[in-house]
């Protein structure tokens, strides 16, 4: 079971190295990306989530999200015995993912002088600060993250209605893990905007506490007040996407 949990820690450690540090190249002073747009940083999340899903999604199914973990043990698709390793192993491989971004842009932190973008490299911060409504757009955008993960996979599910075509090779082994990495890329485009789009429990808080423990130059608070809103937002839309594909799947089913 060891290597289960250490997959997903690897996985997270991908997904946030890669994500986390797209979004240093943007916003840091002096790095080479610098200013290059919130198309950078979508793209950046889209292909860290692929590439994570890729490198460890045969081992573990590359949850690499708390919300995603809860929300299939939730419609009885994953063993609740595994949760608390799941989630463990998500939330330390984001906080190494983070460690590694700070040590990748370590002469960059000092000549960014704005606070909130030395955050930003760790965590998301909403456009508007609203609670109640930064959670709704959290709940949403991860609804249709697992909504739209459970609908990619189900064509692994071997088809055996008249007319149609089985695609559960190409899905499992191609093409499953890069639409992940586009659906992410879209949630990110559409609904990204409000709140910077965590849509990830411990994508959000692991790195939130590595920037409150690391030596930063000259940063600011790591607002832990805002704190419960990428944790609770992303917990209640996953479980809310997974449900409404399950009775949609249901319902396909009996007609």
């Amino acid at each position: 079971m060891i290597d289960l949990y250490l997959a997903e820690l690897v996985g997270t450690t991908i997904l946030i190295l890669l994500g986390n540090g797209a979004v240093a190249n943007v916003v840091l002073k002096g790095s080479k990306g610098e200013s290059s747009g919130w198309i950078v940083i979508t793209t950046g999340w889209g292909l860290a989530v692929a590439i994570a899903v890729y490198t460890v999604g045969w081992v573990s199914g590359a949850h690499i999200n708390p919300a995603v973990t809860f929300a299939l043990a939730v419609i009885g698709e994953f063993s609740w015995a595994r949760v608390p390793g799941y989630v463990a192993a998500q939330l330390i491989g984001a906080a190494v993912g983070a460690l590694l971004v700070y040590l990748a842009y370590l002469p960059h932190w000092e000549p960014t002088e704005d606070p909130d973008l030395k955050l930003a490299a760790f965590a998301t911060t909403p456009a508007v600060r609203r609670p109640a409504l930064n959670l709704v757009t959290e709940a949403i955008g991860t609804g249709m993250l697992v909504f739209g993960v459970l609908a990619i996979f189900a064509n692994t599910v071997p088809i055996e209605r008249a007319g149609e075509v089985d695609l559960s090779a190409l899905f499992a082994t191609g093409f499953g893990p890069l639409l992940v990495g586009f659906l992410v890329w879209a949630i990110g485009l559409s609904l990204g905007g409000p709140t910077g789009y965590a849509i990830n429990p411990a994508r959000d808080l692991g790195p939130r506490i590595m920037h409150a423990l690391l030596p930063i130059p000259g940063k600011g608070s790591s607002d832990f007040a805002y704190a419960w809103v990428p944790v609770v937002g992303p917990l209640v839309g996953g479980v809310l996407g997974a449900l409404v594909f399950r009775a949609q799947f249901l319902a396909d089913l009996v007609s």
